[in-house]
């Protein structure tokens, strides 16, 4: 199973990434009303407009990032009927195992 889950656990990243950057260009024209975030680098952004700009990417991408893993998890257990990585997991308390 890890054959097959790895590999295609990559290219959905990669996707994600790419789905993460649209929706954060999306975000940023309808909040800031401009194309394009600051570039840390670029002196014409005070540090609070670049770090507000980082910090929004930066939830965006942990969202996106987040949701796609975790569909993914979701859809090998309805494919196989185990959950990625369950094999090299120890039962744990918080989940209810004994």
């Amino acid at each position: 199973m890890a054959l097959i889950y790895k590999p295609l656990s990559l290219l959905i990243s990669v996707l994600g990434g790419m789905i993460a950057g649209a929706l954060f260009k999306q975000v940023w024209k309808v909040v800031a009303g401009q194309d394009d975030a600051p570039d840390a680098d670029d002196q014409d952004y005070t540090w609070r407009q670049v770090l507000v700009a980082a910090m929004v990417q930066g939830a965006i991408f942990g969202l996106v990032k987040a949701a796609i893993q975790r569909a993914g998890a979701q859809g090998v257990r309805r494919t196989t009927g185990h959950w990625p990585g369950d094999d090299r997991r120890k039962p744990s308390k918080a989940r209810g195992h004994e």
